[in-house]
C-alpha cells in the first residue's frame, strides 16, 4: 500500500480559517449552537467536505456526516468526529481539532491514492457544548437513542427560542433520519482539557474510557430581612448554608486515594440585594469519578451536609438529582488500536480517563470506540485563552490516522 500521510500545512490553513468565523478580540472564538456564526462554520465545513469528494448528508438534528466509498460498499464505516460549536467566548480548539483532524486523515487517503475496504464518515455533531440548548451532546444523543427527536426539538433557550426552529432558521433541519446505522467503530480526537498531558511532556493518550457524574440542584429557602437593624443570631441566611456547603464540597472531595472531583457551578441568589439578607438561594452541584461507588458515597453525604446546613439556619430545603451517569470505560480492542498507532508513529504516549463528558460517550452504547487526547496548555479549556501546541495536534492527527487505517482494513 502507498505511503498515507498528513499535509500538515493545509491542515493548519484549515484550521486558521475556520477559527475567523467567529473569532473573539480575546483570541478565542463564539460559536454557540445553532447561531449564525454556527451556521457559517456548518456552511464552510460542507463546502470542504464536498471538495474532498465526501458525500455529504445532513440528518433531522443537524449532525453533518462526509462520507468517502471504500472498496467494499456494504461494510460497516470507521466514523470519525467531534463538534464545532463551542462555548460563548470559548476555545479554537475544543471539538474543531477531532473535526478537522477527521477531514485531514480522509485528505490524506486521497493525496495518496488508496481506498480502503470500509467507508470513511467524519462527522460534525450538534449541540455538544450544550451552552444554548440543553442538555449537552444532544445531536449524538439522538443519533444513539438517547433523547428523543420531539424532545430535542422542543429544548429551548433562554431567549424561548427552541432547537428545532432554530434548526430550520439556519437551514440544517435535514430530512436524514437522526438514527444509528451499523458502524464499525468510532474515534474522537480531542484536546485533553486538564494538565496531566502538558505537565507529563507527553503528546498523546489513548483514552481508556469516561468518568460518571452526578449532577443535583439544591434549593435553600429562609427569611428576607434588613441587613442592618436584624441581629445575627435572629437571621436564616440561606447563603450562608450555601456557603457551608461549598466548603463541604471540599472536604468530600480530599478523601484520600480517590478521583474525585466536586464543583459549585450555578449559583442563583434571591433577592440579590446589597441590604437584603438572601432568602433563597438555588445552586447547582457536579460530583465526578471513575469509580461509581465514590461518586454515590459522594452525594449521600452531600445531602447529609444540606440537611445539617439548613438545620444550623433554620432553612427549607430540596433536593433534586439532576443527571446520574455511571463511568464509561471505553472498548479495549479501539483502546489498543491507538497505543498500536502511537507506537507505530513513533511518539510518547500514556493511558487516561476523561473526566469531561464527549459524543464518544454516547456512540459507546453502539459501537466500539475510543478517544485521542492532545495537550491543553495549563490544562485549559472552556475559555478564550484555550491553547494546544500545533505539533501536538499533527501528531494527534498521526495516531488518529494510523488507528483509522488499521480498524478500515478489518
Amino acid at each position: 500500500m502507498p505511503s498515507v500521510s498528513l499535509d500538515s500545512e493545509r491542515f493548519r490553513r484549515r484550521f486558521d480559517t475556520f477559527n475567523k468565523i467567529g473569532a473573539t478580540e480575546r483570541g478565542g472564538v463564539n460559536r454557540p449552537s445553532l447561531s449564525d456564526e454556527n451556521k457559517a462554520a456548518r456552511d464552510t465545513l460542507v463546502e470542504w467536505f464536498r471538495e474532498a469528494g465526501l458525500g455529504v448528508r445532513i440528518d433531522t438534528m443537524g449532525n453533518i456526516f462526509g462520507r468517502r466509498a471504500g472498496t467494499d460498499s456494504d461494510a460497516a464505516p470507521v466514523l470519525i468526529g467531534s463538534h464545532i460549536d463551542s462555548q460563548y467566548n470559548g476555545g479554537r480548539y475544543d471539538g474543531v481539532i477531532g473535526v478537522l483532524g477527521g477531514l485531514e486523515v480522509i485528505e490524506a487517503f486521497n493525496d495518496a491514492g488508496v481506498t480502503t475496504e470500509r467507508p470513511l464518515e467524519v462527522v460534525a455533531w450538534s449541540n455538544e457544548e450544550g451552552v444554548r440548548f440543553q442538555p449537552d451532546m444532544l445531536g449524538s444523543g439522538v443519533y444513539c437513542d438517547i433523547f428523543d427527536l420531539d424532545y430535542a426539538y422542543a429544548r429551548e433557550d433562554k431567549d424561548g427560542k427552541r432547537f428545532g426552529e432554530e434548526l430550520e432558521r439556519i437551514g440544517y433541519k435535514g430530512e436524514t433520519p437522526c438514527e444509528a446505522d451499523d458502524i464499525h467503530c468510532y474515534f474522537e480526537m480531542h484536546v485533553e482539557q486538564g494538565p496531566f498531558l502538558e505537565q507529563q511532556d507527553i503528546p498523546v493518550a489513548a483514552v481508556e474510557g469516561v468518568f460518571g457524574f452526578a449532577w443535583l440542584n439544591v434549593t435553600f429557602e429562609g427569611q428576607a430581612n434588613h441587613a442592618g437593624p436584624t441581629p445575627m443570631d435572629m437571621r436564616h441566611d440561606a447563603f450562608v448554608a450555601t456557603a457551608d456547603v461549598t466548603r463541604a464540597v471540599r472536604r468530600i472531595t480530599a478523601t484520600e486515594g480517590t478521583d474525585l472531583v466536586g464543583t459549585v457551578g450555578s449559583v442563583d441568589v434571591w433577592p440579590n440585594a446589597i441590604n437584603v439578607i438572601p432568602e433563597r438561594v438555588e445552586f447547582t452541584l457536579d460530583f465526578r469519578s471513575y469509580d461509581d461507588a465514590v461518586v454515590d458515597a459522594a452525594v449521600e453525604q452531600i445531602r447529609e451536609e444540606v440537611a445539617h446546613a439548613a438545620e444550623r439556619e433554620g432553612l427549607e430545603y430540596e433536593i433534586e438529582e439532576i443527571m446520574r451517569v455511571d463511568a464509561d470505560p471505553f472498548d479495549q480492542g479501539c483502546i489498543d488500536t491507538v497505543v498500536e498507532a502511537a507506537e507505530t508513529v513513533g511518539c510518547e504516549y500514556t493511558r487516561l480517563v476523561s473526566g469531561a463528558g464527549h459524543d464518544a460517550n454516547y456512540l459507546n452504547k453502539i459501537a466500539p470506540t475510543s478517544m485521542i487526547f492532545v495537550p491543553s496548555v495549563d490544562g485549559i479549556s472552556h475559555r478564550e485563552s484555550e491553547f494546544t501546541e500545533w505539533d501536538d495536534i499533527v501528531t494527534g492527527t498521526e495516531v488518529l490516522l494510523n488507528a483509522v487505517q488499521t480498524k478500515a482494513a478489518e
